[in-house]
């Protein structure tokens, strides 16, 4: 490979390290042949990954030439990593290790926004985490914070967050200075997507998209195995989409936005005007999970609008695949059903499968992810 001896070696780990995680164990030798590298190089960059505590040694297996290869595997168990998605009024936030496999969950309550107010809090929530996953503090190797915003990955920097009140906020930065350790940040639909790309249903698929529906409505872009920022690390806000002229006022300040007709608060407020109350998120779950008329009507217009304007990104971008997430999939059929219908009568040829991917920890655990792909990809530096 070109470039220095520490810009080769860093290359050679990732080849390495991204192999191990997409293939699992794989011997010494196989890992010259797949990757090109000498044996050699094999060797220097396992041994220091070994001394690292990265990767280890597995149970050696028979060859058909009798021989027992032993392979090496990703110590997923040994590091941990730390995630924490941004909300209004809490951060969810989980402790996993390098497969992002929770260990210890909590969800931290927010009565201050601003930026010290959100870092004191995830820096009170490390040690609870810990203690909860009887782990040590030693074994962080990252952590990772998912923003609603617009953020730019490569700087650690929150370019704007409207439901903050947040711009050019250096947040990845401030944070490292907090809890002494590498920090991650980006929108937090692309956490979700990295997520997928690591470990859930888009690690096999080279383009897709993950469709997250929820407090907003945001489409991140896997393109090539890499995530889409654009270039001004705005590439994906489906739910800013114009959808209503003149419309409902969105969050953003503008008015008929996509989210602002078909996300969740929009749902839950459409369903109590017409009962002249106030509900809450649980009233209006209840209500669908009942079969509601008007609920489900709700999710019916909401899907189909959603799915109206998924077709248009689909048409620009054919991906392979769609992973949907959010809390709304928790309405099931009666959002994703009508989401379908209105998405295949807009398409012009490419009709992608979509997939579901979601549990309660999913935002959290996507955050974690940060951290971990930049654990395996040297390029994307962290703050601290």
């Amino acid at each position: 490979m070109k470039g220095n001896a520490s810009t080769s070696r860093a290359l050679n780990r990732r080849l390495i390290l991204n192999l191990l995680r997409n293939r699992g164990p794989i011997s010494r030798a196989e890992l010259a042949s797949m990757t090109g590298l000498s044996p050699a190089a094999v060797t220097f960059v396992v041994t220091e990954l070994m001394d690292e505590a990265l990767v280890v040694e597995r149970e050696a297996v028979a060859s058909s030439n009798g021989r027992r290869p032993i392979p090496v595997d990703i110590n997923y168990e040994a590091h941990l990593a730390l995630g924490f998605k941004l909300n209004r009024s809490s951060i969810d936030c989980v402790l996993t290790d390098l497969a992002t496999s929770p260990l210890a969950t909590l969800q931290a309550t927010v009565t201050d926004t601003s930026p010290e107010g959100m870092i004191e809090a995830i820096r009170e929530a490390i040690p609870r985490l810990l203690a909860q996953a009887m782990r040590d503090e030693k074994d962080i190797m990252g952590i990772g914070v998912s923003i609603p915003g617009e953020v730019d990955p490569r700087n650690g920097v929150c370019l704007q967050s409207p439901r903050f009140g947040w711009r050019d906020l250096p947040f990845a930065e401030m944070l490292a200075e907090r809890v002494h350790a590498p920090v991650w940040i980006d929108d937090d639909v692309n956490a979700f997507a990295i997520a997928q790309k690591l470990f859930g249903a888009g690690r096999n698929h080279r383009n897709f998209a993950a469709l997250a529906i929820g407090a907003g409505i945001g489409c991140s872009l896997v393109l090539n195995g890499d995530i889409y920022h654009g270039s001004n690390s705005a590439a994906g806000k489906l739910g800013h989409i114009t959808s209503v002229p003149g419309g409902e006022l969105c969050e953003c300040g503008r008015r008929g936005c996509l989210m602002a007709h078909a996300a969740e608060p929009y749902m839950i407020a459409e369903w109590g005007r017409g009962r002249g109350i106030e509900p809450t998120r649980d009233d209006f779950v209840a209500s669908a999970a009942a079969g509601d008329e008007d609920a489900l009507e709700i999710l019916e217009n909401a899907g189909s609008r959603i799915g109206r304007h998924l077709a248009d990104l689909v048409n620009l971008f054919d991906p392979e695949v769609i992973v949907v997430g959010g809390e709304a999939v928790q309405f099931g059929d009666a959002l994703l059903d009508p989401l379908k219908r209105s998405m295949e009568e807009f398409l012009f040829f490419s009709k992608p499968e979509i997939q579901t991917d979601w549990v309660p920890s999913s935002w959290a655990r996507g955050a974690a992810a940060l951290a971990t792909q930049g654990i395996f990809d040297f390029e994307r530096l962290p703050s601290g």
